[in-house]
């Protein structure tokens, strides 16, 4: 029977490609698998039905589970193998080598050949991949072929070769797939032009390469060379319709550690990623709570020791998103593009979702922890001088000034409180006026608690910008409360948070955890406004409605609006259901009046 830490990590896991490892009682990997949808796929294991005897057993014997996101299904297939090799678990079947996998090499050499192959070796050339199938290889390959001239044969063409005259042109250059740099027609500088461009789409840039193109067009339609503009043109289609399904990474990337941290107020989530290869061998995350008031800095470098330490790396490399200086005789590299990017990126996006799966276990263990954190990181966001325990947040609503009505919503410790909702009839304006409204809401609100001497809340939010909310402070002034409470306004379109005297709006990060309760506070207080608002509506058009009919009064109103709430719903009720609530005669008056009415 699965166990409660497991479910916990189940429910928290991620939709998403990647690689998850089982552990054993003893700490040992005893299975590692790739999915396209982590949770989906490792949910199925501990299903009644799981199938073999074999996986029966594997099941019984999980004691944790571990896993990595990566891009795409075809990265979680290569990452598999690695760790497969790396770990040989109990449970799996030894997948085959690296060398099995295609790769696309550029030739160290004179006039470089762009060659497929499925051997690594340590030659100086560059070798890009692997690739998961072949096909995505032969249709790169077929891609260079239509769009540039490149050499197959095996010369060796240096300038003293070609200068000599060693070698002659074969049929390649006479059917136009080479343009015979064996015998100096072509220079090896223009030549090294398409390795250029092949490299950048290699990795994945294919700009060069259309750009090259573009401007070959352009020469050859201004020297009226059309035929050959036409060619170049198509090219420029292919390159722009092409899209290459598989992730390339640059073999030269060896010996490396990647570690990222991110953090909140309470805790810190480091990810870190051994590399051999351009391939990850290892990957470990890592929560870190909070003693002191440590900088990130401080943490991950803490980490890194500890965990290079722990897994005997001997790398001299670390990519990192904290710059540091050079430490622990240690390179450390703060990059800004290219593979190494690439490879922080992973890590930081294995990080944030470690992080975003621990806080889902905290809220299902440890609520009051989970509630602790997200008041902290409110208090530093909104650059509170206290914890908001309290919140109020007021909404405004009426329909071109007619039965203008507000709203107070209030969370406590982060939730709702409805017991503590308040509705609001506006009573001294006259008109569709937001601001006047809002200040006397205001202001009526907290001259109650204030005459009752009830516990004032931390923090107020105002639905609305910089009118709405300087209505808002004018009431607090009223009171003598304007340095007593915190208040801030939200204007809704750019999510703008503004504050009192200060002219420049405040911009919380869109998935942050202090603007989603806000707008849980804002969205509340303005279902709460419109339902109250709609019922008040209601229940003047059914008086007003009722006012007519003779014999019907205010008892018999009260019932009905009680009962049916709208006046819609009493027209759509049956006689017979009218006649139980009121009575026959009432029931028939109110019946022949309503069908009377168009």
């Amino acid at each position: 029977m699965i166990g409660q830490s497991l479910k916990i990590e189940l429910s928290t896991m991620p939709s998403e490609p990647g690689v998850y490892q089982f552990f054993n009682k003893d700490d040992k990997i005893i299975y590692i698998g790739k999915a396209k949808n982590l949770k989906k796929r490792v949910s199925s294991y501990f299903q009644k039905n799981v199938g073999s005897r074999k996986t029966k057993n594997l099941v019984k014997n999980i004691h944790d589970i571990k896993h990595i996101v990566v891009s795409s299904e075809s990265d979680a297939l290569l990452l598999e193998n690695s760790l497969i090799k790396k770990f040989q678990p109990k449970y799996n079947i030894l997948l085959r080598d690296d060398k099995t996998y295609p790769w696309i090499v550029i030739k160290k050499e004179s006039f470089p050949r762009v060659l497929t192959t499925r051997r690594v070796e340590k030659d100086g050339s560059e070798y890009f991949g692997p690739f998961t199938n072949y096909k995505t290889v032969r249709t790169i390959m077929g891609v260079f072929s239509n769009l540039y001239s490149l050499r197959t044969c095996h010369y060796d063409l240096n300038q003293k070769n070609i200068i000599e005259r060693k070698y002659k042109v074969c049929l390649e250059y006479h059917i136009g797939n080479c343009l015979g740099g064996c015998e100096g027609h072509q220079k090896e500088k223009d030549y090294n032009i398409y390795i250029s461009n092949i490299r950048d789409f290699l990795k994945g840039n294919l700009s060069s390469s259309i750009n090259y193109f573009k401007n070959e067009m352009e020469i050859a339609s201004d020297s009226l060379k059309f035929e050959k503009a036409q060619k170049a043109k198509e090219k420029i289609e292919l390159l722009e319709t092409y899209q290459s399904k598989s992730t390339v990474v640059s073999s030269k990337l060896n010996n490396i550690d990647v570690f990222s941290i991110i953090s909140d107020s309470s805790h810190a989530y480091v990810n870190h990623l051994q590399v051999a290869f351009g391939r990850i061998v290892r990957f470990h995350n890592v929560e870190i709570k909070k003693k002191l008031d440590e900088t990130d800095k401080e943490l991950l470098l803490m980490t890194l020791v500890n965990l290079r330490d722990k897994f005997s790396s001997k790398n001299n490399t670390v990519i990192s998103n904290i710059e540091f200086d050079k430490i622990l005789n240690l390179k450390f590299i703060y990059p800004k593009a290219g593979d190494n990017k690439k490879l922080l990126d992973l890590s930081v996006r294995n990080a944030t979702q470690f992080k975003i799966e621990k806080l889902k276990q905290v809220q299902i263990v440890d609520p009051e922890r989970h509630t602790n954190r997200i008041l902290n990181q409110m208090k530093i966001d909104l650059r509170l001088n206290e914890i908001p325990i309290h919140i109020e947040c007021f909404d405004n609503s009426n329909i071109q000034g007619s039965n203008p009505v507000a709203s107070c919503i209030v969370f406590k410790n982060s939730k709702p409180s409805k017991k503590d909702y308040r509705h609001f009839n506006i009573k001294t304006v006259e008109g569709p006026d937001d601001y006047a409204s809002m200040e006397e809401v205001v202001y009526r609100r907290y001259k109650r608690m204030v005459n009752e001497k009830s516990v004032l809340p931390s923090l107020i939010i105002i639905d609305g910008g910089k009118g709405q909310l300087s209505s808002s402070i004018k009431a607090l002034k009223k009171l003598n409360l304007e340095n007593t409470i915190a208040i801030l306004g939200i204007a809704k379109r750019l999510e703008e948070i503004f504050y009192p005297n200060d002219p420049i709006p405040l911009y919380l990060n869109k998935k942050s955890e202090t603007l989603k309760v806000i707008q849980q506070m804002r969205n509340e207080a303005h279902r709460f406004a419109i339902t109250f608002h709609r019922n008040k509506r209601s229940k003047q058009a059914l008086t007003s409605t009722f006012d007519g009919i003779p014999g019907i009064g205010e008892k018999t109103k009260t019932t009905l609006l009680k009962r049916f709430k709208s006046l819609k719903k009493i027209k759509e009720t049956s006689l017979e259901l009218l006649i139980n609530e009121v009575g026959e005669s009432k029931a028939k008056k109110i019946k022949e009046f309503l069908n009377s009415m168009k």
